[in-house]
């Protein structure tokens, strides 16, 4: 179906070396786009681009903290210098660190903000004039659970990813006028490094999959079809958005 084909589009997919940002770039990647994986981790990075490159796709990697301010713009600037065009923009990168609010350190507190909230804003304000000058653009911000919950043990965590669902609205009302469509993903429980120890504890797990409406914890390809979805023209009239990608869960009491 030609309104989900990103063939000729450029891609750049942060914290795309694994998990939920992996599985995004594979279902772009199998759509027909350029793939460019952005993470800190290079073994990670290399394996993610053997991956997509045995998909068959175009594909690059640029090993970057985007919580340095400079180095997330330079990626964004280095990713359209490569291909020459900058179309979907994934802000997928994100770190946890938990504690009840009275106990967390105010140094966790910046560096979950820097992280999960600023660096999307960065990374946004640098790929908005190579977006508006190619006549328009997608981005995907992946938020959480938590950005609908509240967590007693993550305050930081769903600050940021709260922020995050509010940042998409803002900059999706700002940024309609230059056909470029901003929207949010927020994963339920997914079968991730991040969470692998929650799956792992067996009457976590099972009450998490009893409150799950689908019945299992999501899986990385789950996420292939969303992100096709919301970067290709399929969606050129959705913008502000907030898919759940979480079997029911928040929808279940």
């Amino acid at each position: 179906m030609g309104v989900f084909d990103l063939t000729g589009r450029v891609a750049l997919i942060t914290g795309g070396n694994g998990g939920i940002g992996l599985g995004m770039a594979r279902g772009l990647a199998k759509a027909g786009a350029s793939v460019i994986i952005a993470g800190r981790n290079a073994a990670k990075n290399a394996a993610a681009v053997a991956e997509l490159t045995g998909l068959g796709a175009t594909c690059d990697v640029l090993e970057v903290d985007v919580a340095d301010d400079a180095a997330c713009r330079a990626m964004v600037e280095a990713a359209h210098a490569r291909f020459g065009q900058l179309d979907i923009l994934v802000n997928n990168a994100g770190i946890a660190r938990g504690g009840r609010p009275q106990n967390l350190p105010i140094a966790d507190w910046n560096a979950v903000l820097q992280t999960n909230l600023t660096a999307v804003m960065v990374a946004c304000q640098a790929a908005y004039p190579l977006m508006k000058a190619r006549g328009g653009g997608k981005i995907i911000n992946t938020g959480s659970m938590y950005s609908l919950f509240g967590g007693a043990f993550s305050p930081a965590y769903a600050a940021s990813k709260g922020g995050l669902v509010q940042l998409t609205k803002s900059l999706a009302a700002a940024w309609a006028p230059d056909n470029i469509q901003v929207n949010a993903i927020l994963p339920g429980w997914i079968t991730t490094e991040m969470t692998q120890g929650g799956k792992d504890n067996e009457p976590f797990s099972a009450r998490i999959v009893a409150r799950t409406p689908a019945g299992r914890w999501g899986e990385p390809v789950d996420f292939e079809g969303p992100a096709v979805f919301l970067a290709s023209p399929a969606s050129d009239f959705v913008t502000g958005s907030s898919l759940a990608v979480d079997g029911g869960f928040a929808i279940s009491g």
